[in-house]
């Protein structure tokens, strides 16, 4: 489906406006000041916020649809930004969609930002997101066999990361954790690529939001794997993945190598591959039929996941 300019054909109008450069550096201020997209929320879906105590005002979006009978699932759902830009709110409309198709509760975590709170602090502020829902699910009546970790770019990077914490402090695991083209991998700054197909985001601006996390320049060595973790050494005992990229997002080839060490590793992953989508395609363009379709198999990864935990 993707032409000779190497973008889909659902994408290409959108692409043909779209810059390829963020300008992140320079526009920072106007993009956090820039108001939440519009977006009318389903009638039956409510939000609320709730605080995360002692973590300096980060806070959790839960939005949750009529509670039927039994248990039910829940998902903690991280946004992307490239770590120094977006609010939970953002993705309140995308969160509805998860909560009405899986008839799920879902934790929206507004986490700080870099470079004010480079790392460790918005994976910590993921982690009290993750131990709240853990909390909450007696009273909540969530069923604490069928939780999914899930994010999109830096929340997706952010997602693997609270993944490998939680392992590593003995937390019990999500039966799934859902990485959309996530930013795993600071390293990529320093690597040569083709920059002709991307929109959004490329390596100008990665560089600048690895730096702004890490509070150094990225690509060197001693960088933690709870902050990058493209540097674990071993992967093995993770929760299954699914891990969705497009073949003109700057992310493609981390993610597909870091689906290929899960997978060494005995970690169960299913890649989704769109040939000709860019980072964050189905966001801006979330109408098209290849974005539904990429929705859909998030949809389907996590009802496969729920179905093995019943």
């Amino acid at each position: 489906m993707s032409s000779s300019d190497g973008i889909h054909s659902d994408l290409r109008g959108l692409a043909r406006w779209l810059p390829r450069d963020l300008a992140l550096r320079w526009l920072l201020p106007v993009l956090r000041r820039m108001p939440a997209p519009p977006g009318r929320l389903p009638a039956r879906v409510t939000v609320r916020t709730v605080p995360l105590e002692g973590r300096g005002g980060a806070s959790v979006r839960v939005l949750e649809g009529p509670r039927g009978e039994g248990l039910r699932p829940a998902m903690l759902w991280i946004h992307g930004g490239g770590y120094v830009i977006g609010r939970a709110q953002n993705d309140d409309v995308h969160c509805a969609r998860f909560a009405e198709r899986l008839g799920a509760a879902v934790y929206s975590v507004d986490y700080r930002l870099a470079p004010e709170h480079p790392f460790p602090t918005p994976v910590d502020d993921c982690l009290a997101a993750w131990e709240l829902l853990l909390r909450d699910a007696p009273s909540m009546g969530i069923d604490p066999a069928r939780l999914v970790i899930g994010g999109a770019s830096a929340g997706g990077g952010l997602a693997a990361a609270l993944v490998l914490r939680a392992h590593d402090r003995g937390l019990a695991a999500p039966a799934l954790q859902l990485l959309v083209y996530p930013m795993l991998d600071d390293r990529t700054v320093s690597r040569a690529v083709d920059e002709r197909h991307f929109r959004v985001w490329n390596n100008v601006n990665n560089r600048f939001g690895w730096r702004a996390y890490l509070g150094r320049d990225p690509g060197g060595e001693g960088v933690s794997d709870h902050a990058a973790p493209a540097r674990r050494g071993d992967l093995s005992g993770l929760a299954p993945a699914w891990i969705g990229v497009g073949t003109a997002d700057l992310f493609h080839d981390e993610d597909l190598a870091y689906a290929a060490r899960l997978r060494e590793a005995g970690v169960e992953v299913t890649v989704d591959v769109v040939e000709g989508a860019f980072h964050g395609f189905d966001v801006l363009s979330p109408a098209a039929p290849v974005s539904r379709r990429f929705f859909d198999a998030q949809v389907a990864a996590i009802e496969r996941a729920f179905a093995r935990r019943a």
